[in-house]
């Protein structure tokens, strides 16, 4: 199982329909297979995301989070991770908001 403790993650694409930018960091904390992380950045003031990490180190969560036009946002996402060359990690996010207009969308971070 990856342990993605302590790791820092920011976007380096997303979907339009995304909030995220590359100005929003991820702070990753991990116990056991239970995850979860602070975000803030660009267009979101606050965030918090909770998860499940599986043996691959697939991660099953959800979110939610204030915007700078003051809206609360949630979804549901599902993030595949890649090691990366100079052993970063990689996680390939497949989403969908929970609220709002329901729609889906893909995102990339990387690991700093």
């Amino acid at each position: 199982m990856i342990n993605y403790h302590g790791k820092r993650f920011r976007p380096v694409s997303q979907s339009t329909n995304s909030e995220t930018s590359e100005q929003t960091i991820f702070h990753y904390q991990q116990d056991g297979n239970i995850l979860s992380c602070d975000y803030s950045g660009g267009k979101i003031e606050k965030g918090h995301l909770i998860g499940l990490v599986n043996e691959k180190g697939h991660i099953d969560m959800r979110y939610h989070q204030i915007n700078n036009r003051g809206e609360l946002m949630t979804g549901q996402c599902r993030s595949t991770p890649e090691i990366l060359p100079n052993g970063k990690i990689r996680l390939l996010e497949e989403w969908q908001w929970t609220s709002g207009d329901g729609s889906k969308g893909t995102s990339v971070l990387e690991e700093f």
